[in-house]
């Protein structure tokens, strides 16, 4: 959870997207090592066959804990608190500035400058209650009308976007397969463990390769053209699985072709899946909602993701228990739904000026955050010549 929120917090912002991004590939490579680490240790001896694994684990625990020692705290934290030297000190250290540089650089001031203009933006939103009298900032009833702004009209649909990306994302299919691979490759007619835990495994390598190019292209291709097509190949993939599991599932071993096949559209869905959901998924919430809901708006996005990958637990076991062929339906259906939704509610939000985000939402929500902007009393900064400045002369040093 705090992962994601420290990557943005810290980001430049021309760079956060393609941050953001990187969370997929880190998710990816964490599941295809821990994959494979339980693979070659299987058939250890004794309890070393999960003792390994679960000690393995300690690794990256460890180095977290004392890598967040050397951590700068989020600036825009300390800024909430009123810490702004910390926060300007934190802020030279992520840009890599020394300290004879925070006086002198005028990006750093005005970088710092944005920071404290967003913070008293967003608590003049979160302090207006419903009836336009202010409430004591972080008092139960401010957060309830911050969290209820999600719901009115100007913010409902963005907010139906971020969280049915989420309900999209899991429903794909992607997180049955991570989860239960080897159940769901016993279902296509490979026998043996090893068969079965190598064609898994390959799931995780495909996504891995897959959510490179997602990086590097992301912005240039766009988020609607992707989600269009990679639900498309997802649901393509997966209904063909589904007929040909109806159709030969009773008697692999005479239809080895179909069962190649099969796993064929399995690796075809994990490729399409990783260059689109998977890294869009994380993306397309942090665009939509204008600054003063984004940081509830994503938080909401992500409760229903990890509510929707409850859900897959659960009920994939069961689904697969019934009938597999059925269970690819249900994410064949998933997919399907998914391409119509991104056809007709899913606005192009690569490169999209604000004008055009609240154009395409009917409301006026970005213009009405960035009228308050103006409204926020600007602090002074301090630039080359170590004057006070206003936020007019910062856009001329900037």
């Amino acid at each position: 959870m705090l992962s994601p929120l420290y990557m943005a917090e810290i980001s430049p912002p021309e760079v956060r997207g393609s941050l953001m991004a990187l969370e997929q590939l880190a998710i990816v490579i964490g599941a295809v090592l821990g994959f494979w680490t339980g693979f070659f240790t299987r058939n250890y001896p004794g309890s070393s066959s999960w003792r390994i694994p679960l000690a393995i684990q300690l690794l990256p625990g460890l180095l977290l804990g004392f890598g967040c020692m050397a951590l700068p705290p989020s600036p825009r934290l300390l800024i909430q608190q009123g810490r702004t030297e910390e926060a300007l000190r934190s802020l030279a250290k992520l840009r890599l500035r020394s300290r004879a540089e925070i006086d002198s650089d005028p990006l750093l001031q005005i970088e710092l400058l944005e920071m404290q203009v967003e913070a008293a933006l967003i608590e003049q939103t979160s302090t207006a209650d419903s009836s336009g009298q202010n409430a004591k900032l972080g008092t139960l009833r401010t957060e309830w009308h911050s969290w209820k702004r999600l719901l009115s009209p100007k913010l409902r649909k963005r907010t139906l976007i971020g969280v049915t990306m989420m309900f999209f994302q899991q429903w794909s299919g992607i997180n049955a397969l991570l989860y239960y691979g080897p159940t769901l490759m016993h279902s296509l007619g490979l026998q043996g463990d090893a068969a079965t835990l190598m064609s898994a495994g390959g799931v995780g390598i495909v996504q891995f390769l897959a959510v490179l190019p997602a990086i590097a292209f992301i912005d240039r291709l766009g988020r609607r053209p992707l989600l269009r097509g990679g639900s498309l190949l997802m649901a393509s993939s997966h209904l063909l699985i589904s007929v040909l599991v109806w159709q030969y599932g009773g008697d692999w071993s005479a239809h080895a072709i179909a069962a190649r096949v099969s796993l064929l559209c399995v690796y075809l869905f994990t490729a399409a899946y990783g260059v689109s959901y998977g890294p869009i998924g994380w993306i397309l919430p942090s665009e939509v909602f204008p600054l003063s809901a984004r940081s509830k708006g994503v938080a909401l996005s992500t409760a229903s993701n990890w509510l929707n990958n409850f859900l897959i637990g659960l009920l994939t076991p069961l689904l697969i228990e019934r009938s597999a062929s059925a269970t690819f339906f249900v994410f064949a259906a998933a997919c399907s739904l998914g391409y119509v939704w991104a056809t007709r509610e899913v606005p192009e939000t690569a490169n999209v000026s604000l004008e055009e985000i609240d154009a395409v939402f009917g409301s006026s929500a970005g213009q009405e955050d960035l009228a308050l902007k103006h409204q926020v009393p600007v602090p002074s900064f301090r630039h080359r010549a170590g004057q006070q400045g206003s936020l007019r002369d910062a856009l001329v040093w900037g």
